[in-house]
């Protein structure tokens, strides 16, 4: 559908162009050929020569290229915001109404020199400027992000105020151009969509100037955000796929009766964004052993600020947690929150490496532990109860790369089955003769996308890649790079304009 709109699109641009040349003067088949049509535009209008230049800057040029069309419109004596919203919305349909209608003329120059512009079109022009390159700029260099959970701490704190580098991994066309500008997915304080799906593109970057590497701080689309139960609650929050999974029985028929008008399918790149720490790369080979992450076969390096729960267990003394906190400079976050078990004198305490080593030469303790939590496996990707996971023993597990080739069979089809029809596109059914896909017989399959496996640093409370599976390279929207803001109760001073490690 969207190749059919682009190529009735172009050929609308160009034949209305041929049309609009002629009756200015011009050679008619120079609006055929790209750029020299611009350069024509640029040498008729008396603009500066530098601004067929400026249009060769990536993604700002295109606006440069746009307002150049607007500048030859207005030599054709229209200059109504009507006309130039026209211009920029369905020149498609506008350009061959000023090519062949006996009513438009060419004006010239002069007509366009004498314009002068009512105060009212100033403001107007002014607010369409800031939109459009606010939108631009959100889209394709820097975006605002606040964190709204803990699952990064004590790297991110609730309540930092990020700026996302768009242009890290090379900026993301979006899939889903027509959309309310400043908002994400839904409405201001409503349920309702931001955006148009009649027109969608495919998925493709600008180059960029660096590639997803192991360890950064990533913002992306939830992976499982492409349906949800359009409720306050629910969203991202409270996953379509965990609903229809745990409460439903994988039953569709019944989940839908249940949510009849409620069930919301987004495009990718209007699912919620979230953001993890990329532990996994494409081809690597991951596992977590008693709470502790290996890639390859050997330990992942730790962030410094990265936090498991621990069982700490005591002689038996009184002491204020929060005062041997303060005392020993132990760093810790949860102190109203850590559980105490006055019987076996055990503490449950969220904390991160160094503040555990602290804690364990302090002379009242006498044993400090990693615990392991007892997770239901079947709420861990992929969901598959026999395999006995949980989220402190984990895997092992391959990371899908491009071009790699894998096995298609009962076990393997759990993990690629989504990447293969939801990520990828393809019909993959399974009968008693076999898999197939597309409706040809398939044993094997070879990745078209480089997949990631995120995890949050806070690793006992992030809902990360082992509850919810690969992350596609579709799916990245930038790179989490710099903390400009921060607030708990007031300014916190020592983490504004701190860069993200």
């Amino acid at each position: 559908m969207g190749w059919i709109i682009f190529l009735i699109g172009t050929l609308g641009w160009h034949i209305g162009m041929y049309g609009m040349f002629k009756k200015a003067g011009i050679e008619p088949w120079k609006a055929l050929i790209p750029f020299y049509n611009t350069w024509c535009m640029v040498e008729k209008c008396q603009l500066k020569k530098a601004w067929f230049w400026l249009q060769l800057i990536p993604i700002a040029g295109q606006f440069v290229t746009i307002w150049i069309t607007i500048i030859f419109v207005m030599h054709f004596g229209r200059f109504n915001v009507l006309h130039h919203a026209a211009t920029v919305l369905v020149p498609f349909i506008y350009f061959p109404y000023l090519a062949f209608s006996s009513q438009e003329k060419y004006a010239g120059h002069e007509v366009y020199k004498n314009y002068k512009k009512p105060g009212s079109r100033e403001w107007v022009d002014a607010a369409v400027f800031a939109i459009v390159a606010a939108t631009l700029i959100r889209t394709f260099i820097f975006e605002a992000y606040t964190i709204p959970t803990g699952s990064m701490e004590k790297t991110l704190l609730v309540n930092d105020f990020l700026f996302v580098d768009k242009m890290a991994y090379g900026p993301r066309i979006p899939k889903t151009p027509l959309s309310f500008p400043f908002v994400h997915n839904l409405m201001p304080s409503s349920q309702v969509p931001s955006y148009l799906k009649w027109l969608q593109l495919d998925y493709r970057r600008l180059p960029g100037y660096t590639k997803v590497k192991r360890n950064d701080v990533v913002v992306f689309n939830f992976p499982m955000g492409d349906t949800v139960i359009n409720r306050p609650d629910f969203g991202s929050a409270r996953p379509y796929y965990d609903i229809l999974r745990t409460e439903h029985g994988g039953n569709r028929e019944s989940l839908m009766a249940k949510y009849d008008g409620e069930i919301l399918v987004h495009p990718y790149d209007k699912a919620d964004n979230y953001i993890k720490r990329c532990v996994g790369m494409p081809g690597d080979k991951l596992q977590v052993k008693q709470g502790i992450l290996y890639i390859n076969d050997k330990p992942a390096e730790q962030p410094d600020g990265a936090q498991i729960s621990y069982l700490v267990k005591t002689n038996g003394t009184n002491f204020d947690l929060e005062q041997v906190n303060e005392e020993n400079d132990l760093g810790l976050r949860d102190v109203a929150t850590a559980m105490y078990s006055r019987t076996d004198s055990l503490w449950f305490i969220n904390m991160t490496a160094a503040s555990a080593e602290k804690l364990k030469a302090l002379p009242f303790v006498t044993a400090v532990n990693i615990f392991e939590q007892p997770d239901p496996p079947s709420e861990l990707f992929p969901h598959v109860a026999s395999l006995g996971w949980t989220r402190d023993n984990y895997g092992p597990i391959d990371i899908p790369a491009a071009g790699k080739t894998v096995a298609l069979n009962s076990s393997t089809l759990p993990f690629y089955q989504r990447l293969i029809t939801v990520y990828e596109g393809h019909d993959l059914q399974v009968a008693a003769g076999g898999i197939t896909i597309d409706g040809q017989p398939a044993s094997t399959y070879t990745f078209q996308y480089n997949y990631y496996w995120m995890m949050g640093d806070n690793r006992h409370n992030s809902q990360d890649s082992r509850f919810w599976g690969f992350v596609p390279e579709t799916h990245i929207v930038g790179k989490a790079s710099l903390i400009w803001f921060s607030w708990e109760g007031g300014p916190r001073w020592n983490r504004i304009f701190r860069r993200i490690r």
